[in-house]
C-alpha cells in the first residue's frame, strides 16, 4: 500500500499557497495574533484536499514457473528401445510436473533439421529457442530427455541465459555397444584397371576387443573380397576400378550380437572410373566408301588410341607383284590377335571377310577375347553373306546373328524397333520419333536368321540392322549394312551417324550409362532421386530402405520410353538401400560424416558438466531390470545452492504480474468536507472569543 497525490492544481501554485500560508502564518505567531495555529491548521487541510492525495493498493498475481524440456528424437533416439524409453519418461515427467499448480511445463521436441545435410543433436539450440519470449528470473529449470548424444553443449562456464539446473535424464543402458566402419582417406578417381587403395577403420564403441572383425567389400553390388580388419586399427584395401563412371564401393562390417544399431554398419564410397586412352583395333576387309566414316569418328576422338589396318590386296589375287612391295608394313597378326589382343578395348571388323590374312585358329582367339569381357563390333556389307563370311568361322561362337546368304538391295529408312525406342544405345537418337524418321535412307542390308540379343534397329520390313547381344562376359554388336557412310556424308539430309556409332562402341565397352537394365540413386542434398532403366515393361515401384530400417515405397514414373525416375525429399539422412526386382543399390543422403551417426552409444559424459555447474543432475531411465526410473520433482524458493542426488529441483521464481490497482483517495467524499468544516469551525469559534 502507498499513498500518492493527484493534485488538482499545479505543484508550484500550491508550493506558492503554502508558503504564503507560512509567512502569514508566522507574521501572526509574531504578533501574538489569536488563532493563528488554527487558522495555519485550516490552510493545511486545505491545501491537502488541493494536493489530493490517495491511497494506492497494487492487485497482483504471481507467474508460473516455466520448466522447458527438450526431447531428443534425432536418428541415434530412433531404435525401438530408446523410442519407448523416451515416450514413457515423457509422459511420467508431464505428470510429475502437473502435480504443482505453478509449474509451467514447455515441451519441445528435436529432429534433424529438414535443411541440413549433416544432421547433429543441437538441444541447446531448441532450448535457447524455447524460452527465448521467457524472461530468465522465470526459468525454474531444464530438462533434457536425450541418449547424450549431444553436439552443441556449450563449455564449462559458458553462460546459459537463466540461473537454474539443469537436468539430463538418459536413455539407453550403461553397458551399450556400438560397431561401426568408416572409410577414412579414399581417391575420388580412379583410372579404370588400375591398382588404388583406401583405408578404413572399424570401430568398437563402449568396449574394447582385439578381435578381428569381418568385413564385406562389395563393387558394384558384386562382392569383390572379404577383410579382417582389427577394431580401431587402420586396415588398407587395394582394388582396382572395373569400368568408367560412378563405382560404388560398399563396406559392411559383420554384427555384433547385443549391439545398439546395424545401421553404422555400412560404408560406401563413390569413386568415378577414368578410362585411358581407349585401343580400338579397326580392320577393314577391303577400301569402301564407308571405312573413312569409322576412321574419322575413331581418330576425332581424343580419348581413343586406334590401330587401324585396312586389307588393299586380297592374297588370291597374283599379279606377280614381290610380296616385299605389297605394303609398307607387314600386318602383324600374331602380336595383334594373340600376344596382344587383350590390350584391347574393342575390335572393329569393318566389311572383312575371311581371305586367308587371319589363320583359322585367331578366329578363336578372338572369340575367347569376347568370352573373357572383350568387345567386339561387326560392321557388315555384301562379303558378310557370302562364302568367306567370318559367320562360318569360330567366331560364329559369339555372333548373334547367322547370315542366310541374301542381300537385300532395296531403300529404306533405319527405324527403331520397339526395344530399340527403350534401349540407351538408340533411344532418342535425333530424328527417330517422327515417322518416317527424319534422315536419309540406306539401300542394302544382310539378311540374317532370326538373331539373339536384342534387335534395336530394323531394316525394310522390320529385317534387323542392329543388333546388340552378350557373350559370356563380353559383348558383341552386329550393324548389318555398310550404308552408314551415306549419313555421314548428309545424304538426303545425313543422319545421326556420330551419336549412334559412339554410342554403340561406349555399350560394347561397359558404360554404366548405357546399361539396358539398371537402377541408379543419386541424393542431392535431402532429396533421393531413382532412375530405373529397363526395356520391359513397367518395373513397378522402388523400395527404400532407410537407416533406421523402415521401409518406403517410391513410385517411378515413365519420363522417356524405357526410363522411369522417382524422387522423393527424406527426413532421414544416411545409407539408403534402394530395391527395384532383382536390382538393388546404395545411395547416401547428407554428409557422409555426419556426427548423428558417428556414435550410436549412450553417454552421461556430455551434459555431466553442464549439471554439476548449475546443481542439476544426471541420470539414466533404464533401472537395470527393464524398467523405467524416473526422478521425483522437488520445488525449491530462492536460489539452488546445492545438488540432490535423488530428486530434480526446481526454483520457484517470485515473479508477479500486476492485475489491478484500488485507489482511495483521503480527501473525497464526506471524509474530505468534515475535515474542511472541521478547520472553518474551529476558526469561527476562536474568533467569537
Amino acid at each position: 500500500m502507498t499513498l500518492q497525490f493527484a493534485p488538482f492544481i499545479p505543484w508550484f501554485i500550491l508550493l506558492a499557497l503554502a508558503v504564503l500560508a507560512l509567512i502569514l502564518a508566522t507574521a501572526g505567531f509574531a504578533r501574538g495574533v489569536r488563532g493563528t495555529g488554527i487558522r495555519l491548521l485550516a490552510s493545511a487541510a486545505v491545501l491537502a484536499a488541493l494536493a489530493n492525495p490517495l491511497l494506492m493498493q497494487e492487485d497482483r498475481e504471481a507467474l508460473s514457473t516455466v520448466v522447458p524440456v527438450i526431447v531428443d528424437r534425432s536418428q541415434s533416439q530412433e531404435t525401438p528401445e530408446r523410442i519407448a524409453m523416451t515416450d514413457a519418461a515423457l509422459e511420467g515427467l508431464k505428470d510429475r510436473l502437473s502435480r504443482f499448480a505453478r509449474i509451467e511445463p514447455r515441451i519441445v521436441e528435436v529432429r534433424d533439421p529438414a535443411t541440413s545435410d549433416a544432421p547433429s543433436t543441437r538441444l541447446f539450440e531448441a532450448l535457447a529457442s524455447a524460452i527465448s519470449d521467457v524472461p530468465p528470473a522465470r526459468i525454474g529449470a531444464a530438462v533434457f530427455i536425450t541418449d547424450g548424444q549431444v553436439h552443441d553443449a556449450p563449455a564449462a562456464g559458458q553462460a546459459l541465459g537463466f540461473n537454474a539446473p539443469v537436468h539430463g535424464l538418459v536413455t539407453g543402458k550403461a553397458d551399450e555397444f556400438d560397431r561401426r566402419i568408416e572409410v577414412l582417406r579414399a581417391p575420388r578417381f580412379g583410372i579404370v584397371d588400375e591398382d588404388q587403395e583406401l583405408s578404413l577403420r572399424v570401430f568398437d564403441d563402449g568396449r574394447r576387443t582385439d578381435t578381428p572383425a569381418t568385413v564385406t567389400v562389395r563393387m558394384n553390388g558384386e562382392e569383390i573380397a572379404t577383410l579382417n580388419a582389427t577394431p580401431g586399427v587402420e586396415t588398407p584395401f587395394g582394388f582396382k576400378v572395373p569400368r568408367g563412371g560412378n563405382n560404388v564401393l560398399e563396406f559392411t562390417v559383420s554384427a555384433t550380437p547385443g549391439e545398439v544399431t546395424e545401421v553404422n554398419n555400412k560404408a560406401i564410397h563413390l569413386i568415378e572410373g577414368i578410362r585411358e586412352n581407349l585401343r580400338v583395333l579397326l580392320v577393314s576387309g577391303e577400301p569402301h566408301a564407308g571405312e573413312r566414316a569409322w576412321r574419322n569418328l575413331l581418330k576425332s576422338d581424343a580419348a581413343v588410341d586406334l590401330v587401324h589396318f585396312t586389307i588393299l590386296r586380297p592374297p588370291e589375287k597374283q599379279d606377280g607383284t614381290p610380296i616385299n612391295e605389297l605394303s609398307l608394313i607387314a600386318f602383324p597378326t600374331r602380336e595383334l590377335f594373340v600376344e596382344k589382343i587383350n590390350d584391347f578395348d574393342l575390335i572393329i571388323f569393318d566389311r572383312y571377310q575371311h581371305r586367308g590374312v587371319l589363320p583359322i585358329l585367331y578366329y578363336d582367339y578372338i572369340a575367347e577375347y569376347v568370352k573373357k569381357g572383350g568387345a567386339l563390333l561387326i560392321a557388315a556389307g555384301p562379303e558378310h553373306a557370302g562364302e568367306d563370311s567370318i559367320a562360318i568361322t569360330p567366331l560364329a561362337s559369339v555372333l548373334p546373328a547367322a547370315p542366310t546368304g541374301n542381300m537385300h538391295e532395296a531403300a529404306f529408312y533405319p527405324r527403331l524397333s520397339d526395344q530399340g525406342k527403350r534401349h540407351p544405345v538408340t533411344r532418342g537418337l535425333d530424328g527417330s520419333a517422327i515417322e518416317p524418321p527424319q534422315w536419309g535412307r540406306w539401300f542394302r542390308s544382310v539378311d540374317v536368321d532370326p538373331p539373339r540379343g536384342e534387335t534395336v534397329m530394323t531394316a525394310a520390313d522390320g529385317r534387323p540392322l542392329l543388333v546388340l547381344d552378350r557373350a559370356e562376359e563380353g559383348r558383341v554388336a552386329m550393324l548389318l549394312s555398310d550404308q552408314g557412310w551415306l549419313w555421314a556424308r548428309g545424304f538426303e539430309g545425313g543422319g545421326p551417324h556420330v551419336s549412334l556409332y559412339r554410342r554403340i562402341a561406349h555399350w560394347l565397352m561397359k558404360e554404366p550409362e548405357l546399361e539396358e537394365e539398371a537402377l541408379k540413386a543419386r541424393a542431392s542434398g535431402r532429396t533421393l532421386e531413382v532412375t530405373r532403366q529397363t526395356i520391359a515393361g513397367d518395373p513397378g515401384a522402388a523400395t527404400l530402405r532407410t537407416p533406421s530400417g523402415k521401409t518406403e515405397t517410391l513410385a517411378l514414373t515413365e519420363t522417356a520410353p524405357g526410363l522411369y525416375r522417382g524422387e522423393k525429399r527424406m527426413d532421414e539422412t544416411g545409407l539408403f538401400t534402394i530395391a527395384n526386382g532383382e536390382f538393388s543399390t546404395l545411395v547416401h543422403v547428407g554428409a557422409v560424416d555426419a556426427p548423428e551417426f558417428k556414435a550410436m552409444v549412450s553417454t552421461l559424459d556430455t551434459l555431466k558438466p553442464i549439471a554439476t555447474e548449475t546443481r542439476g543432475r544426471i541420470a539414466r531411465l533404464d533401472d537395470g531390470k527393464g524398467g523405467l526410473r524416473l526422478p521425483d520433482i522437488l520445488p525449491v524458493r530462492g536460489d539452488v545452492r546445492i545438488a540432490d542426488d535423488r530428486r530434480l529441483l526446481v526454483r520457484l521464481t517470485d515473479e508477479t504480474v500486476l492485475k489491478g490497482v484500488n485507489t482511495l483517495p483521503l480527501f473525497a467524499g464526506f471524509a474530505g468536507l468534515a475535515v474542511l468544516l472541521l478547520a472553518m469551525s474551529a476558526t469561527w469559534w476562536r474568533e467569537g472569543r
